[in-house]
């Protein structure tokens, strides 16, 4: 059960790029959880994420020498949903369809996959702590990162060029 919660049923070992294909496989998963429970639903199962892919990350690298292997993009999904909060709850203040917005989606992809690899400041901060929780949360604070300047290209889009 652990390798298929932090593989994300099994898309972490999709090559080349594993960690690409596990932030892209979060998209449509995004989608059906906004669907399914709205916004703040989606803010709640974000949390839920993290938690079981902290669970899943200790069992997956126990004992092992690599400790944050690539085939785990649990880390993944946690950090593209964080990115994707301001859109969702864009759409929803809005009144718009999820998908309408699909201009964030694509920013939160993208700015998401940037932090992710270039991890700046406290990105690669938290990347360089050992055990599951720095697995985790360099991705959670690539996502943040993201999701800031996600809101910052929407207020730019819809309060200056609108």
């Amino acid at each position: 059960m652990s390798h298929l919660v932090a593989t994300f049923f099994y898309t972490g070992h999709l090559r080349p790029a594993p960690g690409t294909w596990g932030s892209l496989a979060a998209l449509p998963a995004a989608w059906l959880v906004l669907m399914a429970i709205g916004p703040w639903g989606f803010i709640l199962a974000t949390l839920a994420v993290f938690a079981l892919g902290t669970w899943a990350t200790a069992q997956e690298i126990r004992g092992r020498a690599d400790h944050d292997p690539s085939e785990i993009v649990i880390d993944e999904v946690a950090g593209q949903w964080v990115a994707l909060w301001p859109v969702a709850l864009g759409a929803a203040a809005s009144g718009s369809a999820y998908l309408a917005l699909w201009p964030g989606w694509v920013a939160a992809f993208l700015l998401f996959r940037l932090f992710d690899i270039w991890k700046p400041g406290p990105v690669g901060l938290a990347d360089r702590q050992e055990g599951p929780m720095g697995v985790m949360l360099d991705d959670v604070i690539a996502g943040g990162l993201a999701g800031m300047c996600v809101l910052v290209l929407a207020v730019v889009w819809h309060g200056v060029i609108a």
